[in-house]
């Protein structure tokens, strides 16, 4: 009897030990440890319980789970890691297991695996969960010879590093975040019907979009201070930057790439940086056919003729409501306008320097032509074969029309076709026949005058309205998603008066003043620090204005000051910018007191090339073309690293980028910075910046206001062109750099510092003869990487 009792004992006792197990999880286990899903969800926890590493549900059917690894104090207990499978195992019967062989098994119920680890290390092996989020195995020397990290999914952690063999692939599965063959950090749409890059800006190589080729690490990582920095030049700085803050870096469903940090009180993440800061470049958002616009929230809609293929799911795109027959006579089509709308891709032909007329024939002659975007500035005519990645902004300088049978162009503006997220507005689109062409051009900029004037007075609440139905009412956007749109909305916004009268203690902390107006320190209402500019003599009338400083909070780019937002009430125009901690170049370069440090040589080149690459995104990457015309030291910041940011750009006139002069009502800049066209009142074009830049490489390798004139050794005072010929010559007879700012006692590079007046020198030439700003970073870079000396530093 004793002895049929004590299995039946054992196996109680093997029960009572699992289940006591799995409601105290292990923090290390060795081989033979297994834990079936019926016993509880956690194998793992990490020794301070940040993360625990277990069988996760699906959601979608309770009885379907992972093994996986989350977030343990995150309110919805945020998965970072997945058995990367892709195939969840029953929720009964399953079970993860360390194998006498040392790997770790997922078996489904019926004892097939689903996964292993493949380490093959053999017994006493042992694994642990790590307070990094790591899953690791090792070896009884304590080596790691298996890790998570190795194996990453939809997300990255701080010292978790992204390489060559490794990406990050959305929950779709469509998009992916990875490093190139040219080294390059991307952003991959893979979709079921096409392949193609978005991110960085595919119309402009590595060193126009601010990255190098020439690194071949190939490693991106996120650091405990909210870094995120790759090999190839790109940085993302969380917005809470700062040590003891839980991050982490996640290729979210959406196809963009975000930072979040845990707020610890709530449990609740929000979202600290994003790679794509304009979503609608993300390729295949909207889907096939699909169109993405901001309203000012992001938005779905179908073009004209075409309806959703799933009313569920955006990323499914629209679908024809007619079939195309290249029996049909060009007669029977006409084309209906989507006014500053594209399809990015897929075209059929491209053409310069024609009509509307023509570029029209060319689609109505082509069976397989879709619809055509017409730029009338150079007479640029696109046919497009399919409608992918179809985009609409306000600043796009050309329309696309959309090709349709006649009944069914006037169906579609018979009755309103809703877009993917339910748009209020109906599809903001104008038939065009083919008789509507001949019209008179102003007879039609007249139309869309009424029509802008008839919606302009309800277009605020229009927007409030979509941006709370998109964010709160739509209930299948993943979490994540709808984080990344509150980010957007929340990033660039139109402040009150009282609101920044009150976040600036009635304008109390002055931190400069300058032509435009004076600064002022600021904390709203997140504790978010800013600076808040109040402008003067602002002529411009209320939709103007905020047409033009809205265009300026999308530009984002390291070297330049975000915009948060602005004021426009009554005579008040104020504009909200991140607040850059160490001010402004010249309170460096021309310090008599001796109060501020001295800028090392390192640091001045860090900053001359900082400033070149903002003004050369200005000037090269903008969706418009953007000259600053104020260039100085006074206009370019230094952050806590004492990088350079450019502050004040946007405040000048914008233009398009295919013009190539423009004129302003009144001379805008600093004496001793402007080029001579202004005086000689010609049409000026972006190389007045590169004559302003000129003027302040040579401040930074002098150390001297050379723009105001300098002394010489023998006190004689010459002025900036002659102070020109005196560095040509020096440069020509290969003399000593005597003008480098004497404080650095003669530690600087001398390579470095040649070419800066090299450059400086050609900065100021008669302007046909100046270089470009892409140019000049060029010129920078080659010398960038260059083994720096520690005297130099």
């Amino acid at each position: 009897m004793a002895k049929l009792l004590y299995p039946v004992f054992l196996s109680v006792l093997f029960v009572h030990v699992l289940s006591c197990c799995s409601a105290s999880p292990w923090q290390t286990i060795s081989t033979s440890t297994s834990l079936q899903v019926d016993h509880g969800e956690t194998f793992l926890v990490s020794p301070d319980t940040a993360f625990s590493c277990g069988f996760y549900s699906s959601g979608k059917d309770t009885n379907a789970y992972y093994f996986s690894i989350w977030f343990t104090h995150a309110t919805d207990r945020t998965v970072v890691w997945r058995a990367d499978s892709g195939i969840p195992v029953n929720g009964h019967g399953s079970k993860i297991s360390l194998s006498h062989e040392g790997n770790l098994v997922l078996a489904d119920v019926n004892g097939s695996t689903v996964w292993e680890s493949k380490t093959g290390w053999g017994k006493h092996t042992t694994a642990a969960l790590l307070n990094s989020g790591n899953l690791v195995i090792r070896a009884p020397d304590n080596r790691i010879v298996w890790q998570s990290f190795d194996w990453p999914t939809d997300t990255l952690l701080p010292s978790q590093r992204l390489t060559r063999e490794k990406r990050l692939v959305s929950p779709s599965g469509y998009h992916v975040l990875y490093f190139d063959n040219d080294n390059v950090l991307r952003l991959l749409y893979n979709g079921p019907d096409i392949t193609s890059i978005y991110w960085p800006s595919p119309d402009y190589n590595a060193l126009q979009n601010g990255r190098t080729r020439f690194n071949s690490s190939k490693i991106a990582d996120l650091d405990d201070e909210g870094n995120f920095i790759s090999s190839d030049g790109f940085k993302m700085v969380a917005l809470d930057s700062g040590f003891g803050i839980r991050r982490r870096i996640t290729m979210d469903y959406d196809g963009n790439f975000r930072m979040y940090s845990l707020d610890p009180s709530t449990g609740n993440w929000k979202v600290t940086g994003q790679g794509v800061i304009e979503m609608c470049y993300v390729h295949g958002l909207c889907g096939k056919n699909g169109i993405c616009e901001y309203s000012p929230g992001l938005r779905c809609t179908c073009p004209p003729g075409y309806e959703m293929t799933d009313p569920e799911n955006w990323s499914k795109g629209c679908k024809p409501t007619f079939s195309v027959s290249c029996s049909k006579q060009r007669e029977d089509f006409t084309f209906i306008q989507i006014p500053h709308g594209d399809f990015y891709g897929f075209d059929l032909s491209s053409n310069k320097s024609i009509s509307f007329q023509q570029c029209m024939q060319i689609c109505l002659d082509s069976c397989a032509c879709s619809s055509f975007t017409y730029k009338s500035g150079g007479g640029l005519c696109y046919t497009k074969e399919q409608l992918y990645n179809g985009q609409v902004y306000p600043y796009f300088p050309g329309d696309n029309y959309i090709k349709l049978p006649k009944n069914v162009a006037s169906a579609s503006l018979a009755s309103k076709q809703p877009g993917l997220t339910c748009n209020p507005n109906g599809d903001k689109v104008m038939l065009a026949s083919i008789d509507a062409y001949r019209m008179n051009p102003d007879n039609i900029r007249w139309v869309y005058f009424y029509i802008f004037a008839t919606i302009v007075g309800a277009v605020e609440l229009v927007f409030i309205m979509t941006g709370w139905y998109f964010l709160f009412k739509m209930h299948n956007i993943p979490k994540s998603m709808e984080a990344g749109y509150k980010m957007i909305i929340s990033q660039f916004r139109r402040f009150t008066y009282r609101e920044l009268v009150d976040a600036t203690g009635k304008f109390k902390e002055e931190l400069g003043k300058g032509g435009s107006g004076a600064v002022y320190r600021g904390i709203l209402g997140d504790k978010k620090v800013v600076a808040v500019k109040k402008l003067k003599d602002v002529r411009q009338g209320e939709e103007e204005f905020w047409a033009e400083v809205t265009l300026i909070g999308r530009i984002n780019h390291i070297n330049l000051v975000r915009m948060w937002g602005f004021c426009s009430e009554g005579h008040h125009r104020l504009l909200v910018y991140e607040y850059v901690e160490n001010e402004s170049l010249d309170k460096y370069l021309f310090d008599d007191s001796g109060t501020r440090r001295l800028l090392s040589w390192s640091q001045r080149f860090k900053i001359a090339l900082g400033t070149a690459r903002g003004l050369a995104y200005l000037h090269h990457e903008c969706l418009e073309w953007v000259v600053h015309c104020d260039v100085k030291p006074e206009n370019i910041l230094l952050n806590r690293d004492f990088e350079a940011k450019i502050a004040d750009f946007g405040l000048s006139k914008l233009s398009k980028r295919d013009s190539t002069t423009f004129n302003f009502t009144h001379m805008r800049g600093t004496m001793g910075y402007m080029a001579p066209e202004w005086a000689l009142n010609l049409p000026v074009n972006a190389k007045v910046d590169v004559y302003s830049y000129g003027v302040v490489l040579l401040e930074i390798v002098t150390g001297n206001r050379v723009s105001g004139g300098i002394t010489t050794d023998e006190e004689e005072d010459i002025d900036l062109t002659q102070f020109v010929q005196v560095v040509k010559q020096m440069l020509a007879s290969g003399a000593d750099l005597d003008i480098v700012d004497n404080r650095l006692k003669g530690h600087f590079n001398f390579d470095q510092a040649k070419a800066m007046l090299k450059i400086g020198v050609s900065c100021l030439e008669e302007r046909s003869k100046r270089p470009t700003m892409d140019q000049i970073v060029k010129d920078l870079v080659v010398y960038d990487d260059e083994d720096s000396h520690p005297e130099y530093i």
